[in-house]
């Protein structure tokens, strides 16, 4: 059985607004095992599309290798627009070393809640991905209950927006449920009847260009 630790702290700092909230990184990070192109940060595999879209979003022109200049890119960036990094999951452990949240078992989440209660600026959790077995979203519904709280639906169209709030406080949480920066997530996206549409209007539309779409409106503003 391979024990698969969550390899960052979570990225935060006070002046931080919104946080990214995913699940764990692929086992090489745990085992510092990075290909050429891997980031060692938050989010860095070469596989992973979620620096890219955000390239493509804010016109980053970011450093895509195993360099301390590509980790203080995105570190200066997350730092510059109040964004924080706070992955729910601290680690699972799996029999096939493998990235599939699926995959996962005996998970030990982290105290996103507190996290966001020691952290008073923040107001938005970016989940990256929704609420099917294992993702961020499922896994914070989990952890929700351990607080007695509940998520209201403020709307049910993708990508689903909720909200809750915080014992204690008048403080309101808006949750934003991204369709999940990874391949992955490509056929679900090939499904969407909104992708057909702009995908037949433009036959050089992708999946990526859907997620920048997507995106940009939960970043930027």
């Amino acid at each position: 059985m391979f024990l698969h630790t969550h390899p960052y702290e979570p990225f935060l700092f006070q002046e931080a607004k919104k946080l990214i909230v995913g699940t764990l990184p692929p086992p090489r990070f745990t085992l510092n095992e990075l290909k050429a192109e891997d980031v060692d940060f938050c989010y860095g595999s070469k596989n992973g599309q979620l620096w890219p879209i955000l390239d493509k979003i804010f016109d980053l022109r970011l450093t895509f290798k195993t360099t301390e200049v590509a980790i203080q890119e995105r570190k200066d960036f997350l730092l510059k627009h109040k964004i924080g990094v706070c992955d729910i999951v601290a680690s699972a452990e799996r029999i096939k070393i493998d990235a599939s949240d699926l995959g996962m078992q005996n998970i030990i989440l982290r105290d996103l809640v507190g996290y966001i209660k020691k952290y008073k600026n923040v107001d938005t959790l970016l989940f990256t991905g929704g609420n099917s077995k294992n993702g961020p979203e499922y896994f914070f519904r989990k952890h929700l209950k351990k607080y007695q709280i509940k998520l209201e639906v403020v709307s049910d169209m993708v990508p689903r927006i909720h909200q809750f709030t915080l014992p204690e406080s008048d403080r309101i949480i808006k949750t934003v449920s991204l369709t999940a920066p990874s391949g992955a997530a490509n056929r679900a996206i090939g499904s969407m009847p909104l992708y057909k549409k702009l995908k037949n209007e433009n036959p050089r539309f992708n999946t990526i260009d859907f997620r920048v779409m997507q995106y940009q409106e939960f970043f930027k503003s």
